[in-house]
C-alpha cells in the first residue's frame, strides 16, 4: 500500500502535473535511484509533455510508503540533451 502525502497533492497542482503521469512514473519507471536516506526516485520521460523528465519521490522507510513530493526535473532535460549532441 503506498499513500499520497498532502504536499504531493498540493505540487500536482501547482505544477500542473497529471496524476496519471505519476502513477505511470512509478508503475513503469524509466530510472530508479535507491538512496540511503529511504527515498526512492522514480523517473520517466513524459512524452506528452514536451519529453520533460518527471522525477517522483517515495519514502519506503514509513509504512504505508508515502509519495512525498514530485516535479520535473530540469538537471535531466539539460543532462540528456548534452548527451544528444
Amino acid at each position: 500500500m503506498i499513500i499520497y502525502t498532502e504536499h504531493f497533492r498540493e505540487m500536482l497542482r501547482e505544477r500542473k502535473i497529471s496524476e496519471k503521469w505519476a502513477e505511470e512514473t512509478m508503475s513503469s519507471p524509466d530510472q530508479i535511484y535507491e538512496n540511503e536516506d529511504g527515498t526512492t526516485h522514480y523517473i520517466k520521460q513524459i512524452v506528452e509533455n514536451d519529453n520533460r523528465w518527471l522525477r517522483v519521490i517515495v519514502n519506503k522507510l514509513t509504512l504505508p510508503h508515502k509519495v512525498v513530493t514530485v516535479f520535473f526535473d530540469r538537471r535531466l532535460r539539460k543532462e540528456y540533451e548534452n548527451k544528444g549532441r
